[in-house]
């Protein structure tokens, strides 16, 4: 089987998880080749399926980027589909799923009076045109700035817990739990670290956890070849969703030995489906 492994055009070589994935793969029987989503001379119909996996420049051409996966679904099997893609990159999908989340205010105007804010917009990724401020005015103008840019925008409360609790990401391959880690926090004094070998530490789930993220993935009628479900504790304990990855999620592969062969095996199980 031949199968896209649809990534961008990346001169710094973020993708680290990238040849381990296809290492498994081709143990599996399965043949990935990387390919630009948005490569023009690329004939997707040649390929038996082609997975999302570090299209990590899709924000900048978010358009552009959901036009392309429904094209190619429609001329081979896209992973995860089309449809999954068009709603999960936009965060709105979070008004919506019925989940406890983090508490947000989509709106500029009439900003809660919270310790701390996290101001974003709906269409980021990595923290980009995000902001953390005590100052009301300074989220608010942030909040103000992004919609008069016309994107939608997110005024969150910036929760404590995620200091010492840090984000746990759960990480699902056909729909089976594979592993979990604890996951630094981006918006930490002092910035985000990004030592690879330092961003993540390998971590069993509670088994409130456990309950929200599956909660969270029965809200989705598709099959997902993966998914990653981030979750926080609010100050009060309770475990909530701040973000369900479901295009171009990191999948921590290197952090669980048998990770990557269970992706593997899901990719081949859906294949034979």
């Amino acid at each position: 089987m031949k199968v896209a492994y649809v990534t961008f055009a990346d001169p710094l070589g973020h993708d680290d998880e990238r040849e381990t994935a296809l290492a498994a793969w081709l143990g599996a029987g399965v043949e990935g080749t990387p390919v630009r989503w948005d490569d023009p001379e690329v004939d997707w119909a040649s390929f038996d399926a082609a997975v999302v996996r570090s299209a990590w420049d899709y924000i900048d051409h978010r358009d552009e980027f959901v036009a392309w996966a429904h094209r190619t679904a429609g001329l081979t099997r896209l992973l995860n589909p089309a449809r999954v893609l068009e709603w999960n990159t936009d965060k709105t999908y979070l008004r919506d799923l019925g989940v406890p989340t983090v508490p947000t205010h989509w709106s500029h105007e009439g900003i809660p009076e919270w310790d701390e804010y996290v101001v974003k917009p709906a269409i980021s990724a990595g923290a980009r045109d995000t902001v953390r401020t005590a100052d009301r005015a300074e989220a608010e103008a942030h909040a103000a700035r992004l919609a008069g840019q016309g994107r939608t925008v997110m005024v969150q409360p910036y929760l404590d817990t995620v200091e010492h609790e840090g984000e746990l990401s759960l990480l699902y391959f056909g729909g089976e739990f594979s592993h979990a880690v604890r996951r630094h926090p981006m918006l930490a004094k002092g910035g985000p670290d990004l030592d690879l070998n330092n961003r993540a530490t390998l971590r069993d789930p509670d088994a409130d956890q456990f309950e929200v993220a599956e909660l969270v993935l029965s809200k989705v009628p598709e099959r997902l070849l993966y998914a990653r479900v981030d979750l926080v504790r609010m100050p009060d304990g309770e475990p909530v969703l701040i973000e369900l990855e479901l295009t171009e999620p990191y999948l921590f592969l290197r952090y669980e030995l048998d990770a990557p062969d269970l992706f593997a095996r899901a990719l081949v199980e859906m294949l034979e489906s």
